[in-house]
């Protein structure tokens, strides 16, 4: 399996995340369900089963994350000025106005900040830009077939 790149920031803040999930908020459910089971006929029980179904969100999430961190390293440095894993990449679309421009964080979805797009670098477009600089034209086949030019406008890191 190929290996997800993380910010040290991203994988200190899931460590983070996957502690407070084990040893506060399913401790937490666990602890209604108990009291839930105590007012008797659980098929009837609203508040057992609504603790039930968050017990198990919460258990779902842990073990996303706990997947992500097992099969993840932390990126190194980008070369400047290239596209790179973690790159805030500004593109421009063939046909579209400079107006129209569109900026992208390459990286994993847990990377997603100040509402930028997170472009996958395994995606198409994604995986097209990597290793580019600003002002390269870049064709991309899209998994539909369908071919799109993408011009690299900025590249920041």
């Amino acid at each position: 399996m190929a290996k997800h790149l993380l910010s040290k920031e991203t994988y200190a803040r899931l460590k983070a995340e996957v502690a407070h999930l084990e040893h506060t908020l399913l401790p937490e459910v666990a602890f209604k369900i108990g009291r839930a089971r105590e007012m008797g006929d659980l098929s009837e029980n609203g508040d057992y089963h609504a603790a039930k179904d968050e017990y198990g969100m919460f258990n779902d999430r842990k073990n996303l994350v706990l997947g992500i961190l097992e099969n993840s390293e932390i990126a190194g440095p980008p070369t400047p000025g290239k596209v790179a894993v973690l790159s805030t990449v500004v593109v421009l679309f063939d046909g579209d106005e400079e107006a129209d421009a569109e900026t992208y964080l390459i990286g994993h979805i847990e990377e997603k900040k100040n509402g930028i797009e997170v472009i996958s670098p395994a995606s198409p477009i994604g995986s097209a830009l990597l290793g580019h600089i600003s002002g390269v034209a870049v064709k991309v086949t899209l998994e539909n077939g369908a071919t799109v030019g993408v011009t690299i406008v900025q590249v920041s890191h």
